[in-house]
């Protein structure tokens, strides 16, 4: 049987919760070391779901022979909005309930959006909450060398371990702290459009002028029909939500943005609510659950990026769509 350095160091006896960061260096270094990871996982019948950009993702499916243990999935994709992340991650593993799982994830890369390295530390940092109860061993990887000095600490807070894939050894994270703090670091102030964008106020009744709104200025762009439907929905949810939640009424802003591939649209919601529960939102909520939560799930699911900022001023919910 195959035996690893990370057998013994990166997880505790049974395989409870463990969430490591992976510091490697190139290529060769992240196909060693995660290889050894999920190799020991399938090898002690772990069912292991991985979940990294493509390019390592298909280097490391090769190495394995697109083994019938592992989930294979495109972070880039599945997680291109990092808000619906946690929600995949329950999913898999309530589908292997009461059975110890591993996971393996790379959610920051070299070259990823500024906003979206944001969005992805603060999942980090949530899975410490979400998952701190559940028979989970996590391997997140990061190449340290490539990515900005602010990112790697950020990622250093959000992980109480690190593993260096050099020496193969675990230690604890000195800098890690309160998973709510990092998602406080990670709430950095919006960005603003490089022009002025006028404001729609909507109030009770004016949801369907909201519609109207969002489906007359998205016909102008690049928005495929299908996005544009995805996008009307989910502001008509994000529009329901500040009538219910937000003092009953809000103000509604849209506006594209170049230079992040063929660009973005982005659309903006205001009201006077507060949104306390960071977990909000990122998980499938139950059918038969009376509680809310449906509509912020929603709009991660159909977005390629949301972003929340609750504050003492009202709530922010801005929501993005690549022009792909």
């Amino acid at each position: 049987m195959t035996t690893s350095l990370l057998t013994d160091r990166v997880l505790p006896p049974g395989e409870s919760f463990a969430h490591p960061a992976l510091s490697y260096r190139d290529e060769p270094d992240f196909l060693r070391t995660v290889g050894a990871f999920v190799r020991d996982g399938l090898e002690a019948g772990r069912p292991v779901l991985v979940l990294v950009p493509r390019p390592r993702l298909e280097a490391l499916r090769d190495r394995f022979g697109g083994d019938d243990g592992v989930v294979w999935t495109d972070m880039a994709e599945a997680g291109r909005n990092p808000g619906r992340v946690l929600s995949l991650l329950a999913g898999f593993t309530a589908r292997h309930a009461g059975r110890p799982v591993r996971i393996v994830m790379e959610p920051i890369w070299p070259g990823r959006h500024r906003a979206e390295t944001g969005e992805a530390a603060r999942l980090e940092a949530l899975v410490n909450v979400a998952f701190a109860d559940r028979p989970a061993s996590f391997l997140c990887a990061y190449q340290e060398p490539a990515l900005p000095r602010e990112v790697v600490a950020l990622v250093r807070r959000a992980h109480p371990s690190l593993l260096d894939a050099d020496a193969g050894r675990v230690r604890e994270s000195a800098e890690y702290t309160d998973p709510l703090a990092v998602c406080a670091q990670c709430a950095t102030p919006l960005e603003e459009p490089a022009e002025p964008v006028p404001a729609l106020a909507y109030a009770d009744g004016d949801l369907a002028a909201v519609r109207a709104f969002v489906s007359e200025r998205l016909a102008g762009t690049a928005l495929a029909p299908s996005r544009r439907t995805d996008l009307v929905l989910a502001v008509t949810e994000a529009a329901t939500n500040s009538l219910r939640h937000g003092g009953g009424r809000g103000a509604l802003r849209l506006w594209t943005t170049r230079g992040e591939g063929a660009g973005r649209v982005h659309v903006e919601t205001r009201d006077a609510g507060r949104l306390d529960d960071p977990l909000a939102g990122c998980f499938r909520p139950d059918p038969a659950a009376a509680s809310g939560g449906r509509g912020l799930w929603m709009i991660n699911e159909l977005c390629d990026l949301v972003r929340i900022r609750s504050s003492a001023d009202g709530l922010v919910l801005r929501m993005s769509m690549d022009l792909r």
